[in-house]
């Protein structure tokens, strides 16, 4: 008789179980908290096309500034580093914002700013080769890459909705013409060029 009612209380708590591991599973789905298997650990995919330099935090906030980021916007930023220009966009203008980079230190240092800023449930990181990536759900994209690699992403950010802004520190695209160029210089520091285009894209005429 003991041993019946000891397997029939294993059996009660099995069942129960899943139930609790399921309502886990959507409370951190609703408050946007991600579950162990969500949260994929960065990986090496291959080497990064550029340096990691961090853009000052003056000229991300004059960036976002240029590209007139406003309610309802969602920033990419692509080759996001440390986060900082998707943290800011959330902080500043509470819009959504998703960070992408292929870097694994990176991945790791964005993330930490973005629980750090409490930003969460406004901005993501991936860990993604930028080359393979559908922009069409962005409006506003900023760019901190070399000129050939602007170049080599036009056939994306023309997929991008009319009137979306594309915003670069200190890198042109060449055969596109810039809407705005900015020169700002910082108190201390360097002077640094923004550019800004918006969809379509105004290309050169040959």
């Amino acid at each position: 008789m003991k041993r019946r009612w000891i397997l029939l209380l294993v059996a009660s708590l099995l069942a129960i179980a899943p139930a609790g591991l399921a309502f886990e599973a959507a409370t951190a789905e609703k408050s946007g908290q991600t579950t162990p298997a969500q949260a994929e650990e960065p990986k090496f995919i291959r080497t990064p096309d550029v340096i990691y330099v961090p853009t000052p935090y003056e000229v991300v906030e004059k960036m976002l500034e240029v590209a007139q980021v406003k309610k309802g916007d969602v920033v990419y930023d692509l080759g996001c580093g440390d986060g900082r220009i998707v943290v800011m966009a959330a902080k500043k203008y509470g819009v959504k914002a998703v960070g992408f980079d292929i870097d694994p230190e990176r991945i790791k240092e964005a993330r930490e700013n973005v629980r750090k800023n409490g930003v969460e449930d406004l901005v993501r990181i991936e860990q993604k080769d930028i080359f393979t990536l559908d922009l069409s759900e962005a409006t506003v994209v900023t760019l901190y890459l070399l000129p050939q690699l602007n170049v080599k992403l036009i056939p994306q950010l023309e997929k991008l909705k009319p009137g979306s802004r594309i915003v670069s520190h200190d890198f042109d695209m060449d055969g596109v013409i810039p809407d705005k160029v900015i020169h700002f210089k910082p108190k201390g520091q360097r002077e640094h060029t923004i550019y800004l285009w918006t969809t379509p894209l105004k290309k050169e005429k040959n």
